[in-house]
């Protein structure tokens, strides 16, 4: 793939077809396969307008990536902001990832194969640590929310707890790739207690 480079800033419909044209087009072929052409076929413009918005099918995916993290975001939010209790804070996360897993291995594959990519390319690298650095102090915002509401009570600062949730759901989302047929409910469940023991 070639070099990431600067792009237009992204706005209005055609840059978000776009992106959802990317999307789809790893789902079906995956990353490797998903040129610049097949995706400004399915989003009917023009192959010069991607590197315009985009300026190489690295930076493409990293918007990719970050439309996945800002939806999880919203949902994960959604679900939290009405639960009044520990365990209902509790329930909203499991579900979340539940249903990240049920919704198949397009976008966790899309996350592991740009983290290998940035092994090679600094700035896929950095562009990565900030949208991990940014889902985490969300959610961390989120538990401080319901910390100071009494709902929680938390056993370690906020950022700590949510990078520890992070690391719980990563965890368990590559053991699922890795082995399709096994049974993850025993570890999630597992996984669950030591959630709920730092949510107080």
């Amino acid at each position: 793939m070639e070099a990431a480079t600067a792009a237009a800033p992204l706005s209005g419909d055609k840059a978000a077809r776009i992106v959802d044209a990317m999307r789809a087009s790893v789902a079906a072929r995956g990353i490797a396969a998903s040129t610049f052409d097949h995706v400004a076929r399915a989003a009917g413009v023009s192959r010069g307008l991607l590197h315009y918005y985009f300026g190489s099918k690295e930076r493409l995916l990293v918007e990719v990536v970050r439309r996945e993290c800002n939806v999880r975001k919203e949902r994960l939010e959604a679900a939290i902001k009405g639960a009044d209790s520990a365990d209902r804070v509790l329930a909203a996360l499991v579900q979340s990832l539940r249903d990240f897993l049920g919704a198949g291995p397009t976008a966790a594959l899309m996350v592991y194969e740009m983290l290998t990519l940035a092994q090679r390319n600094p700035e896929i690298a950095n562009e990565l640590a900030e949208l991990a650095r940014s889902t985490r102090l969300h959610l961390a915002e989120v538990l401080r929310a319901k910390r100071d509401s009494g709902v929680l009570e938390l056993r370690d600062d906020p950022e700590t707890v949510a990078a520890f949730l992070f690391a719980l759901a990563d965890g368990i989302t590559v053991r699922s790739l890795s082995e399709p047929g096994f049974d993850i409910a025993p570890v999630m469940a597992h996984a669950a207690s030591c959630a709920r023991a730092l949510l107080g």
